[in-house]
C-alpha cells in the first residue's frame, strides 16, 4: 500500500513538473515582457536593465529552475502588465471569480434542469421547440459574442445593467462580496448569464435526452422492478423481525405475553 502511494506521488510530481515546464515555456513565448512593462518608448539601456532584473538574460533551464523554486515557496512572480505580484492579484480577484462561477452554476441548475424536463414531457409544444432552438444557439454561438450582444442590448441600449465592474461590495474579513448589495447583484447578472448559457444549454439537452429514454422504457419492466423492490423490502423487514425474536428473549416474552 505504501509503495502504491509513493508511486502515485512520484507520478503526480512528474505531471506537475511537465505542466510547469509547459506553462513556463508558453509564458516566455507570449510576447516580450520587457516591452509590456516599459512600453515602446523605452531606451535600449532601460530594456537591458529590466531584462537583467527579471533574469531574462539567463539560459532557459536556469530561468525554469528559478521559476520552480519560487513556485515551491508560493511566489508566482509578478504580472508583467500590471506590475503586481501574482499572489496578491489572485487574492484580489478570487472573490469575484468564485462568485461569478458559483452564480453561473446556480443558474445552470435552476434553469437547465426544469427546462430539460419540460421539453421532454411536452416535446411537441411550440414552447419546447423555441427552447430547443435557443439551446442550439447557446451551444453554437461563441460565448464572447453572446456576452457582447447582451452588453449591447441590456447595458448600452436599455441601460438596465452595468457593462463592467463589481458594483458596491461588502468586506467580510479577508473576503469581499457583491452578493449583499443591489449594485453588486446587478453587476453580476450579465457575466453570470453569459457564462451559464453554454452549460445551461448542454445540461438542458442532456436532461431531456435521459428523460426521453426513461419515458420510452418497456412499462411492464418498470412495473415488475417496482413489484420486486416492494417484495424485497417486505422480506427484509420480516427477516429482521424474526431475528429479533430469536436472538432477544425479551422480545419473545413480550410477544408471548401479548
Amino acid at each position: 500500500m505504501i509503495s502504491g502511494i509513493l508511486t502515485r506521488l512520484l507520478q503526480g510530481l512528474g505531471v506537475m513538473l511537465v505542466v510547469g515546464l509547459l506553462a513556463f515555456a508558453v509564458s516566455t513565448k507570449m510576447g516580450d515582457p520587457v516591452n509590456n512593462m516599459l512600453g515602446q518608448n523605452a531606451t535600449t539601456e532601460e530594456r537591458e536593465t529590466m531584462r537583467r532584473e527579471l533574469g531574462l538574460d539567463r539560459p532557459f533551464l536556469v530561468q525554469y529552475g528559478r521559476y520552480l523554486g519560487r513556485a515551491v515557496r508560493g511566489q508566482l512572480g509578478v504580472s508583467y502588465r500590471l506590475g503586481i505580484p501574482v499572489g496578491e492579484l489572485l487574492r484580489e480577484r478570487l472573490p469575484a471569480s468564485v462568485e461569478l462561477s458559483g452564480m453561473a452554476m446556480l443558474l445552470t441548475l435552476l434553469i437547465g434542469v426544469p427546462l430539460g424536463i419540460y421539453t421532454a414531457i411536452r416535446r411537441r409544444s411550440w414552447l419546447s421547440r423555441i427552447i430547443l432552438g435557443g439551446s442550439l444557439a447557446g451551444l453554437s454561438v461563441p460565448t464572447f459574442l453572446i456576452g457582447l450582444l447582451l452588453i449591447f442590448f441590456f447595458a448600452v441600449q436599455l441601460q438596465w445593467l452595468p457593462s463592467s465592474g463589481r458594483g458596491q461590495v461588502v468586506t467580510i474579513g479577508p473576503w469581499t462580496t457583491g452578493l449583499l448589495t443591489a449594485s453588486g447583484l446587478r453587476s453580476l447578472l450579465l457575466p453570470s448569464v453569459t457564462l451559464a448559457l453554454y452549460s445551461l444549454a448542454l445540461l438542458l439537452r442532456l436532461v431531456r435526452g435521459e428523460l426521453l429514454d426513461v419515458l420510452h422504457s418497456d412499462v411492464p419492466v418498470i412495473s415488475s422492478y417496482l413489484l420486486l423492490a416492494a417484495v424485497a423490502f417486505v422480506l427484509i423487514n420480516l427477516v429482521v423481525d424474526l431475528s429479533y425474536r430469536v436472538l432477544d428473549p425479551r422480545v419473545r416474552s413480550t410477544v408471548g405475553g401479548s
